[in-house]
């Protein structure tokens, strides 16, 4: 009997060091860089700025996008440190945002920032449903990176052409479509039980946008050429279209979604690309994620084998990861993944993000990622994202904490305007286009408004970072930055909970925000692994149950 029990003790493994690895992270504090990272998208925000507006150094601006072409454009996201809204990376913002709290929800509404993390996702989808004002017809650009890149100006001052630039079936744009119809069915999942209204209202958007990105294709760059400089989509727009249909079928259950991507799968790309980065261009490795998902689920019906090899393909990803695959991602010597010299930081919070998901989904399925140097415990995966955040927050070699406003030695001069500049309820003297780079770029001094919870470019190949304003490469912040690492800290700072992350979707409603007092430091605890096994002995297989889904 006491052996029967040891036996299914031993299968369960990979599950309990899921369930009881939260123990061991306390290390940082992962709800605090929660509320902060969610805290950054209020500073990017373009439009009349809302009455809860917790970023108070910014002030309305682009109050005319739009006006010029006869369409409200008014709202959305800055991208970056610039005043341009780019729509490929802004929808994926999106998209990535949604998915964090479609599968971390529940965690963010313990930690009370589910509220604030629907906020942004809102507040990027209200400016997207405005810029689908009809099925074929879609604006993917405010602004212009050339005049925009010419000056230096807060965005509540901007002088720079605020053209909008759109595509159509006379000028088509499968890739930005595409993204856009993926973030709208992703962000119809998180709004689907506090909002159904505005949840069907995305999803209808959805259908549209994908049956335009679809019937019409084309690279959106071709027809948008101002963004190749900034955003080119280097990928083509396969891979979008299957991302979307991956979100589609996840948020509708629609067949037609799931056929598609098993009819497509090989031709498209999902099944051949083995890849080893996932951000705003490349969509690969999070479709071959999703599928993955599907197969587990037990959704594949007669595509099971064209979704086996999605499958294949996710499984390389992960396991290039955390180097056990044919083909490894390389690392700085510090330990974090390194991709390119410019804003690197980007490929790290998505690629963690997906290695999150995945143990999950393995450990729900009770499974074991499959590597060319053998099998691997979903925990390991779990270890890898941390490494990958704890890196971020600090644990590196110059012990910096790549998150501005968060621990002690952070970048102080980020590349962004609106944060070098003055606030403009400060002063609201005008700062002209090139006086700002004279006054403000140039300064050798912290910047004035503290960019509270954005993720800067981060180091070089060798953990080296200057912190200088015109080290764009390594101290400007992004969206997309910040957007995947929402999930993996939600899910770091409120454990996996026990329930079965292939089970449907329920995101709850959120609760009304209300200050709390700030919670006294967590004690570091790690368990005696004499002790707990013994314990878990004693009490198996009463107190340890398989994953349930928690409402």
């Amino acid at each position: 009997m006491y052996m029967e029990k040891l036996m299914r003790l031993i299968e369960m493994t990979p599950f309990l060091l899921l369930l009881f690895l939260p123990f061991a992270f306390a290390g940082h504090d992962y709800n605090q860089a929660l509320s902060k990272s969610i805290l950054f998208f209020e500073a990017q925000r373009s439009g009349y700025l809302p009455h809860n507006q917790r970023v108070t150094w910014r002030a309305n601006s682009g109050l005319n996008d739009g006006k010029a072409s006869g369409v409200d454009l008014v709202g959305g996201y800055y991208d970056a440190g610039d005043n341009v809204k780019f729509g490929l990376p802004m929808a994926f913002t999106i998209t990535m945002m949604s998915w964090s709290i479609i599968e971390y929800g529940k965690q963010m509404g313990a930690n009370g920032e589910l509220g604030h993390a629907m906020e942004a996702v809102k507040w990027g989808t209200d400016y997207l449903i405005k810029a689908h004002p009809e099925p074929y017809v879609l604006y993917g650009e405010v602004g212009d990176g050339n005049s925009d890149h010419y000056c230096w100006q807060r965005p509540e001052d901007m002088t720079t052409d605020r053209h909008a630039y759109k595509i159509d079936p006379s000028n088509p744009g499968s890739d930005l479509a595409g993204e856009t119809a993926a973030a709208m069915a992703a962000a119809s999942i998180v709004f689907r039980r506090s909002n159904p209204a505005y949840s069907t209202e995305l999803l209808r958007h959805a259908h549209q946008l994908f049956e335009f990105a679809d019937k019409y294709r084309g690279k959106y760059d071709s027809s948008i050429t101002v963004a190749q400089k900034y955003y080119r989509s280097i990928s083509g727009y396969n891979d979008e279209l299957l991302w979307a249909a991956a979100w589609l079928y996840q948020a509708s259950n629609n067949e037609y979604y799931l056929n598609y991507l098993g009819k497509n799968g090989d031709s498209m790309g999902g099944t051949g690309w083995a890849m080893t980065e996932f951000g705003w261009d490349v969509k690969y490795a999070g479709v071959q994620t999703l599928v993955a998902k599907f197969l587990m689920q037990g959704k594949a019906g007669l595509h099971a084998p064209v979704f086996e090899r999605y499958h294949q393909k996710a499984e390389y990803f992960m396991c290039s990861l955390i180097g056990k695959g044919g083909r490894n991602i390389q690392k700085t010597p510090g330990g974090l993944i390194f991709r390119q010299r410019w804003n690197n930081m980007q490929f790290v919070t998505s690629a963690s993000f997906l290695a999150t998901v995945y143990s999950d989904y393995l450990a729900s399925s009770r499974g074991s990622l499959k590597c060319a140097a053998g099998n691997v415990a979903p925990s390991e995966l779990l270890s890898f994202a941390k490494s990958q955040v704890d890196y971020i927050l600090g644990d590196n070699p110059r012990a910096t904490s790549y998150m501005v406003g968060y621990g002690n030695n952070f970048p102080r001069q980020v590349h962004h305007r609106a944060s070098s500049i003055v606030s403009f309820k400060v002063d609201p003297k005008f700062v002209a286009c090139r006086q700002g780079y004279a006054t403000w770029y140039s300064r050798k001094a912290s910047d004035p408004n503290v960019l509270t919870g954005a993720i800067v470019g981060g180091p070089d190949a060798y953990d080296n970072f200057a912190d200088e304003r015109d080290n764009y490469e390594q101290t400007e912040p992004a969206t997309y930055n910040n957007a995947p690492l929402l999930g993996i800290l939600a899910r770091l700072g409120g454990g996996h909970g026990g329930y079965n992350q292939l089970l449907p979707v329920v995101v709850p409603a959120p609760n009304p925000v209300v200050a709390k007092p700030k919670p006294a430091p967590k004690p570091k605890f790690t368990p005696t692994p004499g002790i707990f096994f013994a314990s878990l002995l004693n009490d198996f297989p009463i107190n340890i149950v398989g994953p349930t889904l928690r409402n």
